[in-house]
């Protein structure tokens, strides 16, 4: 058995893949490298086979129809044979110093008595055009150099949550828990980073910055004229979320710190959702926003309330021009502070 399998989800990467592999193969044998190539038009399908036949034991390839990065999470995961699974976006890269202590700390890990469920890492906003860059820490919240569990998180930042790019789960518990991400939608590394949570049980924080997010481009999903081009993906994935809670109430609800997690990066996702339909200034997406939040309210009172009366909650639903205009103001301040989009 491999001791990490990473998936690469890759659609007409050819630009961005050899930097991607490059950073990831220095893991060596321990390391599984599994390129999903999800029906792409250009070169990445060639490239991916051509670092298969140079390191067959470490990089394998599937070429898949197109699903989306979902599909393509889904595929890898179905194939992976090491004890713990990272997902790499093909335009992404890792810091090898970093990249070489999580490998020992995970083979460390991996004899103890405890099981390790996930381990998180910073990333590191490599904003393109940008002369500083932001790095996203967990400290303040998450004990350092020790198995934890929920009982020992802190307090995150407000509009602060933890991202795909920062963590790696047990495999086996990805499958144990039934996750498989919708296909043809973005936005699902939300869904990744949310639904496994009331399943992990030990944690582990390393202050290092093992992963590299490429951003600031302008064809990128996240980009803000993209996201409100695919608002009802958004709205989809922040449903999915919604429906999860509620179905999943009582195992999250068990643990005061899991709750409370989880109720604020719902509430986050709640917040990007209306901040976008508000931008698009369409009447049709201001009746979306409504009902997006009507959709909360009648899936589970208790989380409508904690999220509308929120800091975030409240402010995105003033009413009015002015209470819409005070909304984006908010959002733009937190947009320069974390340097997202």
């Amino acid at each position: 058995m491999k001791l990490l399998s990473i998936a690469i989800p890759s659609y007409n990467s050819a630009a961005y893949l050899g930097r991607c592999i490059d950073s990831l193969i220095v893991g060596g044998e321990d390391v599984e490298i599994i390129v999903v190539n999800d029906g792409s038009t250009d070169e990445t399908s060639a490239i991916a086979h051509k670092y298969s036949e140079r390191f067959p034991s470490i990089v394998k390839v599937i070429d898949k129809p197109n699903g989306g990065h979902g599909s393509a999470v889904n595929a890898g995961l179905e194939a992976a044979s090491g004890m713990y699974y990272k997902v790499v976006d093909s335009d992404d890269w890792v810091k090898e110093s970093a990249y070489m202590a999580i490998l020992d700390k995970l083979r460390e890990l991996s004899g103890s008595d405890k099981v390790l469920d996930m381990l998180i890492s910073n990333f590191v906003y490599e904003k393109e055009g940008a002369d500083k860059k932001k790095v996203m820490r967990f400290g303040h919240a998450l004990p350092q150099d020790e198995l934890f569990t929920w009982n020992d998180v802190g307090h995150f930042h407000k509009g602060q949550y933890i991202l795909m790019h920062s963590v790696i789960f047990r495999t086996k518990l990805l499958r144990e828990c039934g996750l498989k991400l919708p296909e043809h939608t973005f936005y699902v590394d939300n869904i990744f980073v949310f639904e496994p949570l009331p399943y992990v049980k030990n944690m582990y924080y390393m202050d290092v910055n093992f992963y590299r997010y490429f951003i600031g481009r302008d064809d990128q999903s996240v980009n803000e004229k993209v996201m409100i081009s695919r608002i009802d993906q958004q709205l989809r994935v922040n449903r999915i979320m919604i429906d999860y809670m509620k179905e999943n109430k009582r195992k999250i609800f068990a643990n005061k710190r899991l709750k409370n997690y989880m109720i604020n990066y719902l509430d986050i996702i709640t917040t990007i959702s209306s901040i976008m339909l508000i931008l698009s200034g369409t009447s049709e997406n201001l009746q979306k926003k409504k009902d997006l939040w009507d959709y909360l309210k009648n899936s589970d009172s208790y989380i409508f309330y904690r999220l509308r009366l929120g800091l975030l909650g409240n402010t995105m639903n003033l009413p009015g021009r002015g209470g819409r205009k005070v909304s984006v103001e908010g959002y733009r301040i937190a947009q320069r502070f974390f340097k997202f989009n």
